[in-house]
């Protein structure tokens, strides 16, 4: 048993030690989600990818040297039919007048003629050599040099794209915690005052001073705070959920916010509405300027590629025969001999069937495409600033609404109470002014919830979230 108390015991510690607790202002959340956001890594990833396919490219400008060799022997010797003949013995013997053992004289029409097999190929044979090649232009390297920052450029530009949208989704998270939190903390209030209240009818109740019915309605008032204080607790446990997936970190840790919600520094932040928008602080923009840059080096590209390739290369190769019929008089049985060549290449396109002029008008399409694209994103730009400025100037101002709401409920609440325990109100008034105060609390946190989102929504409009 207590071995298995023991092993239990363990497992809590190794659970505790397991959970962290993750202090975090707005801009540390920002930061850890930014670093932990798997959609970030790949593309950071793919930065280091085109940087690897950068150098690649440089690499082809290079010289490529290329060393090969072979060692061959011939079971059976490839044979070729050789004619043969002793036509000159016998133009010998009739330019020196010889006869035969009867007298004839000796012509070369007594020579004989055939054929015989004969092999050209020794059975050993070996050769290496080493190839240089110096690529002089090419146009689609030549461009692709000039395109590599650019490329780069085009990657990381993604990146930030995707940071934008991360920034965007902590944010907006952050607050519908501190939100929620801020909630739960005038609900917790109200429960500790519903329940004083409570307390101090049913002491006037036995003391003959309150009614049963004004003990029963405040009941339903305390059930229905404590409904809505455990779904407000559900709430922030779900809204942490949210937020701890958007960070990245495991969601059996703790997150604490310190962070508060001050409607002065939303107000303070409709100063910033009449700030000019700057079309190249959205990241998106940047990213269509880029994709525009890479198609016009595109299309030179194309241009150039009726322009000849020329390569310079140079090729050295030693090969070598062995053969006993070689070492005759002493001589060594391999025959061995060098070849250099040293030459430049030139490859140029005559006719491709019009195949390159298609595809610089596809490419001249494409860069029309990106151009409407740009215009039609500006566009929904002004749009988006629009309608988030109107957006936080309605939401701060509605917030103020709210807010005086909320201070003038609560002042009656308090006021009704105090008469009410005075013996100068009824119980049915506390509850209704309770409810009030309620409705109002719960309109002030939507109203700051708006309006924080508001400013997210704002901030993102000009490119500075």
């Amino acid at each position: 048993m207590r071995q298995y108390l023991l092993i239990i015991f363990c497992f809590i510690l190794v659970q505790i030690d397991a959970q962290q607790v993750r202090t975090l202002s707005l801009s540390e959340a920002v930061n850890l989600g930014l670093n932990n956001a798997i959609e970030i890594k790949n593309l950071l990833l793919d930065e280091q990818i085109q940087q690897a396919q950068n150098k690649q490219i440089t690499g082809s400008v290079y010289p490529q040297i290329s060393a090969s060799g072979q060692l061959t022997y011939y079971a059976n010797l490839p044979k070729i039919i050789f004619p043969t003949s002793d036509i000159s013995v016998y133009q010998v013997l009739e330019k020196e007048g010889i006869s035969d053992d009867q007298g004839n004289k000796i012509t070369v029409k007594n020579a004989s003629f055939g054929f015989q097999p004969v092999s050209f190929v020794a059975p050993l044979n070996y050769q290496y050599g080493v190839s240089v090649q110096q690529l002089l232009f090419q146009p689609d390297i030549f461009v692709a040099l000039q395109a590599r920052n650019t490329v780069l450029e085009m990657a990381k530009a993604n990146t930030e794209v995707s940071r934008q949208k991360v920034k965007e989704a902590i944010q907006k998270a952050y607050y519908a915690v501190l939100v929620a939190q801020s909630q739960k903390t005038v609900i917790d209030a109200t429960m500790i005052r519903l329940d004083k209240l409570h307390n101090e009818m049913t002491q006037m109740f036995k003391n003959g001073f309150a009614e049963k019915l004004d003990i029963d309605k405040l009941s339903v008032t305390l059930n229905n705070t404590k409904s809505a204080q455990n779904q407000i607790n559900n709430g922030i446990l779900m809204s942490k959920s949210l937020l701890k997936n958007t960070l990245g970190i495991p969601q059996q840790d703790s997150v604490i916010l310190t962070e508060t919600l001050e409607i002065n520094q939303l107000q303070a932040d409709i100063l910033a509405l009449d700030e000019s928008l700057d079309y190249n602080n959205r990241s998106e923009i940047a990213a269509l300027e880029v994709a525009k840059k890479l198609q016009n080096l595109d299309l030179k590209r194309y241009k150039l590629s009726y322009l000849p390739t020329v390569a310079a290369f140079y090729q050295f190769q030693r090969s070598g025969q062995r053969n006993e019929s070689y070492a005759i008089g002493g001589n060594s049985p391999w025959f061995a001999y060098n070849t250099g060549l040293i030459g430049l290449s030139i490859n140029q396109t005559l006719f491709d069937g019009f195949q390159n002029k298609n595809i610089i008008q596809q490419v001249k399409l494409n860069i029309e495409k990106l151009e409407n694209s740009s215009s039609q994103l500006k566009q929904y730009i002004d749009l988006e600033n629009n309608v988030a400025k109107s957006s936080l100037r309605n939401a701060v101002l509605n917030l103020e609404v709210q807010k005086r709401n909320l201070e003038l409920a609560e002042s009656v609440f308090q006021s009704t109470t105090k008469k009410y325990q005075a013996g100068l109100g009824s119980s049915f008034e506390v509850i209704q002014t309770d409810t009030e105060y309620q409705r109002a609390s719960g309109s002030y946190f939507q109203a700051l919830y708006d309006a924080s989102i508001a400013k997210v929504n704002f901030y993102k409009s000009i490119g500075k979230l």
